[in-house]
C-alpha cells in the first residue's frame, strides 16, 4: 500500500480536491448490470461530480442521466476526468486504462476480474505507474462489513490462535438450462467460471484475512451441462504456520438466507480459543471454546447496496486515498498476486497435484 506522503508524491502532490473545494470529476466506462452499484455510488458522494457515462449501447449510457458517449476515447476528451471508472469485461480493460492514461487521467479503478491475463494486468500496472497514475483493482469483498469485522477479531486475537477459515458459496442460481440468463447471462459461456468471476473474491479475501499462501491445491467441476466452465470448485490455501484456508464454492446449492446474494454463503473461522460464524444474513458471532453461548459481533440488518454495501466502502476507501492521502488498498501491483494465484488453482486442477510455485506477480 501506498502510504499518504507516497500518494501524493506519485500524484503530483497535495490532494485531488481542487482550489475552491472544486469536487472530483468522475465519468465511467460501462452501463451494464452491476455498473448500476457503481453510479449509485457517484451520484451520493458529496466530494466528486459524476460527469460523463459511455457504454458500447449508447442508450444504457443516456440512462445514466449525464453526459452520454459510446466511444471512451470521446468521452475522456470531452470530459477530461480526474477518475475513470471502468466496469467493462476484462477483454477490454487494458485498451481502456492505456488510453485513459493517455488523456492524463490521474487515477483509475477498475473492475474485476482484472484484465485477461496476468501479462496484461502486468503491462497496465506497467503503464499506470510509469505515468504516474494511481490503478485500483474494485476488489470489494475485502470491504463487506462482515469481513472487516472478522479481521478486526482475529487482530485482536478473540479466538486465539487461528487453525482454518472455511467459505462455503451456496448462491443457488446454477440449476437448469436457464442458470445466470435472467441476471449475467455471459456466465454460460466463460470457459473459466466460479474460480475466475466469483472465486477471485475470497482469494483476496484469504490474502486480506490470512496473508499470502504458500501453496494452493484445488479440485474443479462443472456440474450444469448448459454451461462451459466449473460452476463447483475446492481450493485450499497452505500457510507456513500450519493455518489452512478453505474455499467450497457450489453455485447449484443455497444456503439459509432471504437473499442468497447477500454474502453468497456461509463462513468459520476458527481457533483454538474460539469460532467465528458468518451467517447468510451478513452477521457475525463468536462461540468461545467449550461454549454453547454465541456474542453477537455484527448483527443482522438491512443491508443497502450490494453486498453489505461494499462497492461503496471501496469507492468511498478511493476517495479518501486520492483526497486526504490514506493508505490505500488492492492497488494493481499487488493485485497481480491474486492473478497469479488464480492460475495456480487452475494449474492444480489440471496437474491433480498441489501447487507451490505461483507464477511472479
Amino acid at each position: 500500500m501506498w502510504s499518504g506522503r507516497s500518494l501524493q508524491n506519485r500524484t503530483g502532490g497535495g490532494n485531488f480536491m481542487k482550489e475552491g473545494g472544486e469536487a472530483l470529476r468522475v465519468a465511467c466506462f460501462g452501463a451494464g448490470y452491476f455498473a448500476r452499484f457503481h453510479y449509485e455510488v457517484w451520484r451520493s458522494l458529496p466530494r466528486v461530480r459524476l460527469i460523463g457515462a459511455c457504454d458500447k449501447d449508447r442508450e444504457k449510457a443516456e440512462a445514466i442521466g449525464v453526459s452520454a458517449f459510446d466511444d471512451l476515447a470521446t468521452m475522456l476528451k470531452m470530459t477530461s476526468p480526474d477518475v475513470l471508472d471502468i466496469i467493462t469485461p476484462p477483454e477490454t480493460h487494458l485498451e481502456a486504462i492505456r488510453a485513459t492514461v493517455a488523456h492524463g487521467a490521474r487515477a483509475i479503478i477498475c473492475q474485476k476480474p482484472f484484465c485477461s491475463s496476468l501479462a496484461e494486468a502486468r503491462e497496465a500496472a506497467d503503464i499506470a505507474e510509469a505515468a504516474g497514475a494511481l490503478l485500483v483493482v474494485h476488489e470489494n469483498f475485502r470491504f463487506q462489513p462482515w469481513y472487516r469485522t472478522i479481521k478486526q477479531a482475529l487482530d485482536d486475537g478473540l479466538i486465539g490462535d487461528l487453525l482454518q477459515v472455511t467459505f462455503r458459496l451456496r448462491t443457488g442460481d446454477g440449476q437448469g438450462p436457464q442458470a445466470y440468463l435472467d441476471r449475467q447471462p455471459y456466465f454460460q459461456k466463460m470457459p473459466r467460471l466460479l474460480v475466475r468471476e466469483t472465486g477471485v473474491h475470497w482469494i483476496d479475501t484469504f490474502r486480506y484475512l490470512l496473508g499470502e499462501p504458500e501453496a494452493v491445491y484445488a479440485d474443479l467441476r462443472k456440474l450444469n451441462p448448459v454451461i462451459e466452465g466449473e460452476d463447483a470448485a475446492f481450493f485450499i490455501f497452505e500457510y507456513p504456520n500450519g493455518v489452512r484456508a478453505l474455499f467450497d464454492g457450489n453455485r447449484l446449492l443455497d444456503h439459509a438466507a432471504e437473499d442468497c446474494r447477500t454474502t453468497l454463503g456461509e463462513a468459520l473461522v476458527e481457533g483454538t480459543g474460539g469460532t467465528l460464524s458468518l451467517s447468510g444474513d451478513g452477521s457475525v458471532r463468536m462461540r468461545r471454546f467449550g461454549s454453547h453461548e454465541e456474542k453477537v459481533l455484527l448483527a443482522a440488518r438491512n443491508w443497502k447496496g450490494f453486498g453489505g454495501d461494499c462497492v461503496k466502502n471501496l469507492i468511498c476507501h478511493v476517495v479518501d486515498g486520492l483526497i486526504d492521502g490514506t493508505p490505500l488498498e488492492n492497488e494493481a501491483r499487488d493485485y497481480l498476486k491474486v492473478i497469479a494465484i488464480e492460475e495456480a488453482i487452475y494449474e492444480s486442477d489440471r496437474q491433480g497435484k498441489k501447487i507451490r510455485e505461483f507464477e511472479r506477480a
